[in-house]
């Protein structure tokens, strides 16, 4: 397994404003939440140090690096999961998206520790090792709450505050030691050694307060989201008996947060007078986890350890006599990731009947193994079910597009996607995808102004104002193409300057 994915990708600034959002957790202690009556709402405190619009642009920012990381889990039904899991809680709690309505983006990423984190203006990530370790739906969201709590409560910004008179550079190298240490501790201890001390322990004097109010925050969105809070003390433990096999070894000035035992007892404390509460888990959270157990290694051991797992938990299912649709489900994506899709299609078929009821993964899965084995017909008619039967769902909606495409019916591939573009304006994946239709039809101008509206959408500027000067000097660009790229042009290079001017002010 790879050093986890961040360590290659944050560097400069966006390292230092990473640590307030809570990614020191090299000791495996992401930990569960506690609770509050109201989410409490913060003054004036770090606002000039770091504005919400700045926190969203470095976000942003920090995202297309791991965007290009192989470890980022970039798949469709993960992905779907989690944003609508994360959606879920946040529902309960709208103040939580703060003053900018932060839309937030929750993904995955492969790494072998325990860890979730937050990342400035709403993007949380969470390793594959811990989505594989809960248990539970109560468990997931007791992590991923924890995480919205530290960006409810900006605690980026109030961290840059903290740290305005202090070095920058330890701070740095403290977090690239903690991102390396449960890969190469010796070479983490050099590089952590290089910092100051007192910059160092501000830092983790901070950290633990952030992680105290981010558990309060959290255990109230988690209660009032309808999950059980008993399963954060469950999952606390389970964290607790994973950290032992390095926890020994970690310097003190790393364990930014409070000690495991104290923090099982203040939320035992906090949640003992609350009223029994069970929480019926979505089926489709086993079909995760099973495609996470086959996504978090894509070797061809890897394939053969998760084989192993999908048989075991099949031979058990078969003594107790309970049918196991995620198992099933799992071999038949190992089968699919393989080539062998007449496998693929057996397992899946037992999957369906097994589960009793039908799932945006499965579909997906059966999307893929259709188009996969040139029979896009078969794909489009299991396209047109899908959507049916979840209109609502992103994925299946962009594998239409390729059935589309599939059939040779680019024209209504791109007119498809751009009413899908219209719907959800925010989504640059839908502007990449379509971007590749237009390619496809030999329509340049269109294909390098979409792109630009893709890399907008990611806050990346300066490669937005590039496309649109390849689609200005397009053969086929039209008069009314060229107005719209003038037009949006100014547009971008306004808020190119907007944001040169924000970052001098911060560098002030």
């Amino acid at each position: 397994m790879k050093k986890t994915v961040l360590k290659s990708q944050l560097r400069g600034l966006a390292l230092v404003v990473a640590l307030g959002a809570g990614l020191l957790f090299s000791d495996g202690s992401v930990l569960p939440l506690v609770s509050a009556q109201n989410l409490p709402t913060l003054g004036d405190t770090g606002r000039e140090d770091l504005s919400p619009v700045m926190e969203r642009r470095m976000g942003e920012e920090i995202m297309r690096s791991l965007r290009q990381d192989p470890d980022y889990l970039d798949d469709e039904p993960v992905l779907e999961y989690l944003n609508d899991f994360g959606s879920k809680l946040l529902e309960v709690h709208q103040e939580a998206r703060g003053e900018m309505n932060y839309d937030f983006f929750f993904f995955a990423v492969r790494d072998p520790v325990l860890n979730a984190f937050a990342l400035p203006g709403g993007f949380i990530g969470v390793h594959s090792a811990l989505i594989l370790t809960a248990q539970n739906e109560s468990e997931l969201a007791a992590v991923l709450s924890h995480e919205i709590g530290h960006v409810a409560q900006r605690h980026i910004a109030r961290m840059i505050g903290s740290q305005r008179q202090d070095m920058l550079i330890p701070i740095a190298a403290l977090i690239v030691a903690a991102l390396a240490m449960h890969s190469n501790p010796d070479v983490a201890m050099g590089v952590a050694m290089g910092g100051e001390g007192i910059a160092i322990q501000r830092q983790l004097d901070f950290s633990q307060s952030a992680e105290r109010e981010a558990d309060r925050v959290g255990l109230q969105i988690m209660r009032d989201g309808g999950f059980d809070p008993s399963g954060m003390v469950a999952f606390f433990k389970r964290m607790q008996t994973a950290s032992r096999g390095y926890s020994d070894t970690m310097p003190a000035f790393l364990r930014t947060h409070p000690l495991t035992t104290e923090r099982i007892a203040d939320i035992q404390s906090r949640i003992q007078a609350d009223k029994f509460k069970t929480h019926v888990d979505n089926p489709d959270f086993q079909l995760l986890r099973a495609r996470v157990q086959v996504l978090q290694d894509a070797s061809g051991q890897g394939f053969v350890d998760a084989k192993a797992v999908f048989e075991d938990q099949l031979a058990h299912a078969a003594l107790v006599r309970q049918p196991n649709p995620s198992a099933y489900y799992g071999l038949a994506f190992i089968a699919y990731k393989q080539a062998d899709f007449i496998t693929a299609q057996v397992y899946l078929d037992k999957a369906r009947k097994a589960g009793q009821q039908n799932s945006f993964f499965y579909t997906s899965l059966a999307m893929d193994i259709l188009l996969a084995s040139q029979q896009p017909v078969a794909a489009l008619k299991e396209a047109g079910r899908g959507l049916t039967e979840f209109p609502l769902s992103r994925g299946i909606s962009r594998q239409y597009a390729d059935a589309l495409i599939a059939n040779k019916r680019v024209d209504d591939a791109i007119t498809y996607l751009r009413d899908q573009t219209l719907l959800y304006r925010k989504d640059a994946g839908l502007q990449q995808q379509l971007a590749k239709a237009y390619a496809l039809a030999g329509k340049q101008a269109l294909q390098h102004l979409t792109l630009a509206e893709s890399y907008a959408l990611t806050g990346a500027v300066s490669p937005a104002l590039d496309q649109l000067n390849i689609a200005r000097r397009s053969p086929d660009a039209t008069f009314y193409d060229l107005a719209v790229i003038d037009a949006r042009e100014r547009e971008l290079q306004d808020r190119w300057k907007d944001e040169q001017t924000e970052k001098n002010k911060q560098s002030l």
